[in-house]
């Protein structure tokens, strides 16, 4: 099971893991100037961040520097430990007991990053981890988003409250809760609207699905995601420190991972704001949503 789940890291992340192993062979071969540079150039291209690309560079100079006869696989090595170091706890864990009946998700980022899919899938995920669900569409500001989200819930045998185009998004996460406590279900997860997130009718909206829900749980909703678009490189951390400021967000959910050679970005949001990584979309299908690990991350990342 470990290796399966170790193979949908490296298989998510070769783009990213490219960068190093095929400029020049780095990992492949014994260490020079110009791969040294090379492998500083591609740390930098990955987006984990200055602060983070400078702290394994110097390590990795600083072995060099002891021994000219550094292997490439002793400086992925070194590599690994280092951002492992980096993102000790970044992983969320959730409970394996319900604390909450139901426990409410609400997902939150802008329009574009996966968000209800990555709802649909969330939902399917804990079905298949023996939860009971129900999905809420609340995202009804975008025309599509209702369909999209029906769609995904009946390809999954999912429990879906529909919303409508133009309908009060708030009334509708009232209602999936209000659903899912009647029904007795584990969790309710909450596909919000996505619209600029500069835009302050936005955050405010999100503001009141918290004031809304709260009506039924004072503690509700007891995880507050930022699903953000992992292609976006560095501009993903500005979203997620305005989500944060507006909505207090508990965890992190990073999708398209498999499509981008810009993997670090999860790295400089956990550095600056410390937001757990939940989930990582590496493809595709329902089951291509997988847990964070940091493990599995740093060893996809640095396949030497």
């Amino acid at each position: 099971m470990f290796g399966s789940i170790l193979q949908k890291f490296k298989d998510g992340f070769k783009k990213t893991a490219r960068l190093f192993s095929a400029i020049g062979g780095i990992f492949s071969k014994k260490l020079d100037a110009a791969s040294i540079d090379e492998l500083e150039e591609a740390l930098y291209g990955a987006d984990f961040g200055v602060e983070t690309a400078d702290e394994i560079m110097a390590e990795i100079k600083k072995a060099y520097a002891k021994n000219k006869e550094l292997h490439g696989k002793e400086a992925a090595e070194i590599g690994r430990r280092v951002l492992a170091q980096v993102l000790e706890g970044a992983a969320g864990t959730l409970p394996e007991a319900t604390a909450n009946k139901p426990e409410v998700i609400a997902l939150v980022g802008v329009n574009g990053a996966g968000k209800t899919t990555t709802a649909a899938k969330l939902a399917h995920r804990f079905s298949q981890n023996g939860k009971t669900v129900i999905l809420g569409a609340c995202d009804t500001f975008r025309a599509a988003a209702n369909e999209q989200i029906t769609a995904w819930a009946e390809r999954l045998s999912i429990d879906l409250v529909p919303g409508r185009h133009g309908a009060d998004s708030a009334a509708v996460a009232f209602d999936t809760v209000q659903a899912a406590r009647a029904r007795g279900r584990d969790i309710a997860v909450l596909d919000t609207a996505g619209r600029l997130h500069t835009k302050s009718n936005l955050l405010e909206e999100l503001k009141k699905i918290s004031r809304v829900v709260g009506k039924l749980d004072a503690s509700a909703p007891h995880h507050r995601w930022l699903v953000v678009d992992g292609t976006l490189g560095s501009n993903s951390i500005e979203q997620a420190r305005i989500f944060h400021e507006a909505f207090n967000l508990t965890g992190l959910v990073v999708t398209k991972l498999d499509g981008t050679s810009r993997g670090g970005a999860l790295v400089g949001i956990w550095r600056e704001l410390r937001i757990p990584i939940y989930f990582v979309g590496l493809g595709e299908k329902p089951e291509d949503l997988q847990a964070f690990s940091v493990e599995n991350y740093v060893e996809a990342i640095f396949n030497a």
